[in-house]
C-alpha cells in the first residue's frame, strides 16, 4: 500500500508522514520529488517549469514506489502535492497497474494558516515565495482532491501527531 499525503505546500505532509512512520514501523517515507530531481538532471535539454508536467515522472513514480515496496516489504508514505487532476489520475492508473493499493489522504488548512506556516518555515526559505504563490492553485484544486480522497483531515488547528493517528486509524479500518 502507498499512503499518499496530498495537499497544499505547508500543510504538514512531511511532518505528518514522519510521525506516521514512527507509529507504523512497517512503513517508510517515499518522496516522489526525488524522481523529479532525477528527471531534471537527465532531461536538461527539455524545458519545463514543473517535473510533474513530464510524462516520465508520472510513469516512473508508480514503478519506483512499487519496486521499493516490493523490495522492502513495507508500505510507503508518499508526501507530494499533486494539484493537477489528470496527473493524479495517471498516477492512480500506474499504481493500479503495479498492484499497489493507494490510500489518498488530503491534508487541508485554511489559506491564512498555510501562509503563516510557509513564512515560519526556516528549513526551506528558498522555496518560500514559490510555495506562497501556489496556495491559490491548491484552493482551485481542493474540490477534486477531496472528492478523490479516502480521507480528508483539516490540519488548521490539528497537530501532526493527531493527524498521523487519524490516518493510522483510517488505514487500519480499511484493512
Amino acid at each position: 500500500m502507498i499512503i499518499w499525503l496530498n495537499g497544499a505546500f505547508g500543510v504538514g505532509k512531511t511532518t505528518t508522514a514522519q510521525m506516521l512512520a514512527t507509529m507504523r514501523p512497517a512503513s517508510r517515507v517515499f518522496d516522489a520529488e526525488t524522481v523529479g530531481y532525477l528527471l531534471m538532471q537527465a532531461l536538461t535539454d527539455y524545458r519545463f517549469s514543473d517535473f510533474q508536467q513530464l510524462p516520465p515522472w508520472r510513469t516512473l513514480v508508480p514503478i519506483i514506489a512499487s519496486e521499493i515496496s516490493r523490495f522492502t516489504g513495507q508500505d510507503l508514505l508518499a508526501t507530494q502535492t499533486v494539484l493537477n487532476e489528470t496527473y493524479w489520475t495517471e498516477l492512480q492508473q500506474g499504481f493500479s497497474q503495479h498492484s499497489l493499493e493507494v490510500f489518498h489522504v488530503v491534508l487541508h488548512a485554511r489559506a491564512e494558516t498555510l501562509a503563516q506556516r510557509i513564512r515560519a518555515d526556516q528549513e526551506d526559505q528558498n522555496a518560500r515565495q514559490w510555495r506562497l504563490s501556489h496556495i491559490s492553485d491548491y484552493l482551485a484544486a481542493r474540490d477534486w482532491m477531496q472528492v478523490t480522497a479516502d480521507l480528508v483531515i483539516d490540519t488548521t488547528t490539528l497537530a501532526a501527531p493527531e493527524a498521523a493517528r487519524s490516518i493510522l486509524r483510517a488505514v487500519e479500518a480499511r484493512r
